[in-house]
């Protein structure tokens, strides 16, 4: 059998999606293809694991043998096995997936809310047809590459983002705007990388890719991180499988408030790392105000508590109390962090006087899912070089895009172009200029970009998601005050 292309693996994938149009929603999709994926994989690369021992060894027992695989698939739960019946289809897949986690430890949740025995949203017909589908194409790792499997599954999860709309910025950031994050960090071999908000996977990926591209050894990074949509975390625990990568560990829970990787006896303190990279959900309403107003209780806090409809900046300290003493992080936030007063403005002073914050990078609007909204991109320093301390870079990356129709996006000059503005870290007209934090204190510590890097008409310091809220709240209480002229007029009998 041939390898398959990345292009075949694609369209193949998304065929399966096509098959599923009109029994679920679009933003479900992902949740039973991806574990169709899954599980299909797993079955033939074991009986390739199988088949490959056998000849080496003559002994069936011992070919099956649990410690002979990466992971193990207990007998009449293989794909075959679900293929022999014709009738409660659904019933057998969900007994087979349940079986599968039970069985390995590391694989305990990946198929979160994967149900396929509702004979209402999958009949047995629906089912056949798109098992059938998958069994195109065998799934060994001769007939296609780890890194060629994983692509395609980034690939569908991308789409899967253009298609849910809103909820795909949930899950996944755009890879070039990741790829921005992790050329300006540069992650080098042996080093830790953690993702607080870890999404589908991308981010810690993208590290690995990047060792790849340097022609170094992916292996020797330790791949950490935490998120806390549960259906998303399988997403990921997939993602990373799929790209031959069993030994990260992302964490279940909520970030802010339940950090998962802590380290010490009794008093936990937060685990730290090299390199730090997220994107946080954009100005997060129910962060964990209430528990964080009364005093962190792992001293995240150090800066102030941020106020209680915008949680960008607490994502930002657990992020900076996340990095060793030589470590970096890259962060993406929205514009409004840059120039809000109140808590986050005391924040980000602190911030500049402890010298922490080495680049603010602007981005192209319309590059995120669902969020037409500026973004920026932090990068932070614990130890910066002895030429840059006591200085940020700004670089207004306005003009660095590609325009697309429904969306834009960046494109690899575009990367390069902002990246090598940070690592240059000079004046550029129109793009880049480095700033002292003595001006930027003169400015009451507004790191609001175009006050540095002028392109085109000065902007002013407009938080546009909240300018939004304040028109939605507006016309909500115009809404309100004319359904209640409206009964007041129904009362007096001028109205029927």
């Amino acid at each position: 059998m041939a390898v398959l292309t990345l292009g075949q693996l694609e369209s193949h994938l998304w065929r399966a999606a096509d098959i599923l149009r009109g029994s679920i929603d679009a933003a479900d999709y992902k949740h039973y293809i991806f574990g169709l994926l899954f599980f299909k994989r797993l079955c033939d690369v074991w009986q390739e694991e199988y088949e490959e021992r056998l000849a080496k060894y003559g002994d069936a027992e011992l070919a099956a043998d649990p410690e002979e695989h990466r992971f193990h698939i207990p007998a009449g739960h293989f794909w075959k096995d679900v293929r022999k019946h014709t009738t409660n289809i659904g019933e057998h897949l969900n007994a087979a997936f349940n079986a599968v986690e039970d069985a390995n430890h590391k694989l305990r949740g990946v198929f979160q809310d994967v149900d396929f025995n509702n004979k209402e949203r999958f009949p047995d017909a629906a089912l056949e047809r798109l098992l059938q589908h998958f069994e195109t194409y065998r799934l060994r790792n001769a007939d296609a590459e780890a890194d060629v499997l994983g692509q395609a599954y980034e690939y569908l999860i991308a789409q899967f983002a253009d298609d849910a709309g809103k909820k795909g910025g949930e899950f996944y950031t755009p890879k070039m705007v990741v790829r921005l994050i992790v050329e300006c960090l540069r992650p080098d071999e042996g080093m830790s990388i953690y993702d607080p908000t870890a999404g589908s996977g991308g981010m810690l990926l993208e590290a690995v890719h990047h060792l790849e591209r340097q022609g170094k050894n992916p292996k020797s990074l330790s791949l950490f991180g935490q998120e806390k949509n549960l259906n998303t975390w399988a997403i990921c625990q997939m993602n990373l499988f799929l790209h031959d990568i069993d030994d990260a560990s992302v964490a279940r829970g909520d970030t802010l408030l339940d950090p998962k990787h802590v380290v010490g006896d009794g008093v936990k303190a937060i685990r730290t790392f090299d390199r730090v990279l997220a994107n946080p959900p954009f100005s997060l309403k129910s962060w964990g105000f209430d528990t964080w107003s009364n005093g962190d209780p792992f001293g995240r806090d150090r800066y102030g508590c941020p106020p209680k409809s915008y949680g960008d900046l607490a994502f930002v300290q657990h992020m900076i109390t996340s990095l060793k003493s030589n470590g970096m992080l890259g962060v993406v936030l929205p514009h409004g962090v840059l120039f809000r007063g109140g808590a986050e403005g005391r924040i980000r002073e602190g911030l500049l006087k402890d010298d922490l914050i080495e680049a603010v990078i602007g981005v192209a609007p319309n590059l995120f899912y669902g969020a037409g909204i500026p973004a920026c991109i932090l990068i932070i320093r614990r130890d910066k070089p002895a030429a840059r301390k006591g200085k940020v870079l700004f670089v207004n990356g306005v003009e660095q895009f590609v325009e697309g129709k429904a969306q834009n996006h960046l494109s690899e000059s575009n990367v390069a172009t902002l990246a090598k503005a940070f690592h240059d870290y000079a004046d550029l007209d129109r793009l880049s200029r480095v700033v002292p934090v003595s001006e930027i204190a003169d400015n009451d510590f507004n790191l609001n970009i175009t006050r540095y890097v002028h392109v085109g008409e000065e902007a002013e310091d407009l938080d546009v998601a909240e300018e939004v809220e304040k028109l939605v709240e507006l016309q909500a209480r115009r809404d309100a005050a004319e359904a209640r002229m409206m009964g007041f007029l129904k009362e007096l009998g001028y109205v029927e």
